[in-house]
């Protein structure tokens, strides 16, 4: 395996095959089992909800040893906590939202839960807080004082990151968006409206986002696109990849067992960066927030698990033959990819602009890029 560093979050090899239809398929798994054999397979790092370690009902003593035991499975392991998370989204008492209740109590107990999961990521050396709002929306247009309540929701995130500053903690927030599932519309639906809502926050130096590859494409969105953008603003803090075969419902499938070109896509940008350099590549771990498929047993957990990873090594290796092709190179450049020039001159005046004679536009109408070739290129690299 290459020195790239792959992280898993917990809840994806403990799901017991649980749907709205069905019941669990496979028995429960440790937090600490799972943390031992997802070092065994080559996983470098472990992220969790809280309620993935301890439920939400344990005393403070169950939570310790629950803790304790996580620890252990890390020190024996060498696994190391990069991310955390909350659990804001399974209790009844946040049906109707977290930082979006229209309940106070609600709300201000969320955000001690939050708070007490950024203090143990701290102790753990997690650098990353993740905040996936579920429950942040509605089925009903007026159940909800829609201003007040994306108010609310930028007082909850901005709150957050104040307590991480005053707390001094080496760690940045990364908000996930969600177009819908499980509420019918999700507040922060698209990686767009996140950073809309960032701009807006008076800690948003050290908030950002975490985009999904199934959230953005079931909405009809390019996974790779959003990626881009969230890295040209600056703000791609972590990553969850996975696999999703167009606008349904979160299949949370292997990455890679979706749409594979798209995830080939994603993998030449995350890696490689854009063609002329603009975005650079991707510095962290290549975190997977998947589920194993009901049907298999718990053997069926480890071979999905390893098949995230061995997807994203041959993706990777294929990507960056892709790029030291010389082919591809004449195809980019051919194409306009290699040119990273400003449509103004520097210092170019609005009057000198205006005064220049228009170009043949039948003759530019006419021009041939390549962008077919370009794209067989790419399938020939990935399926050849």
């Amino acid at each position: 395996m290459s020195d790239i560093k792959y992280s898993f979050g917990l809840w994806t090899v403990q799901w017991q095959g649980v749907d709205p239809f069905g019941e669990a398929t496979r028995p429960h798994l440790a937090a600490a089992d799972a943390i031992r054999k997802l070092a065994e397979l080559g996983a470098s790092a472990y992220t969790f909800h809280d309620n993935d370690v301890w439920p939400i009902t344990a005393t403070e003593a169950e939570r310790q040893a629950a803790i304790d035991s996580i620890k252990a499975a890390g020190e024996e392991t060498g696994m190391v906590c990069e991310m955390v998370t909350t659990n804001t989204f399974s209790h009844p008492v946040f049906k109707a939202g977290a930082f979006t209740s229209n309940d106070r109590n609600v709300r201000r107990y969320g955000l001690r839960k939050i708070l007490k999961q950024v203090d143990l990521g701290a102790e753990l050396g997690a650098t990353t807080f993740v905040m996936w709002g579920g429950r942040e929306g509605m089925e009903y247009s007026n159940s909800k004082d829609l201003g007040t309540a994306h108010a609310r929701y930028a007082e909850g995130i901005d709150t957050v990151a104040a307590y991480i500053k005053s707390k001094g903690y080496n760690m940045r927030v990364a908000l996930e968006p969600k177009p819908n599932e499980p509420r019918g519309d999700i507040f922060l639906p698209t990686i767009g409206h996140a950073i809309a809502l960032i701009n807006t926050l008076d800690n948003g130096d050290i908030v950002g986002l975490n985009p999904e590859t199934g959230h953005e494409q079931m909405a009809g969105l390019n996974y790779t696109h959003g990626l881009a953008l969230a890295m040209y603003c600056d703000k791609l803090f972590h990553i969850d990849l996975n696999g999703q075969n167009g606008p349904r419902y979160d299949q949370d499938l292997v990455h890679g067992h979706g749409n594979l070109l798209d995830s080939f896509f994603t993998v030449d940008l995350l890696e490689n960066g854009s063609p002329n350099g603009t975005i650079k590549p991707y510095v962290g771990y290549r975190h997977f927030d998947y589920k194993p498929s009901r049907t298999e047993w718990t053997d069926g957990i480890w071979e999905s698990a390893r098949a995230n990873m061995d997807t994203y090594e041959l993706l990777a290796a294929k990507s960056k033959a892709y790029r030291a092709d010389a082919a591809v190179q004449a195809a980019f450049d051919k194409a306009g990819l290699l040119d990273s020039s400003t449509t103004l001159a520097e210092g170019e005046s609005f009057e000198s602009f205006m005064a220049e004679a228009d170009p043949n536009i039948e003759e530019l109408g006419q021009r041939h890029e390549g962008l077919v070739w370009l794209q067989q290129l790419a399938v020939k690299h990935l399926i050849g």
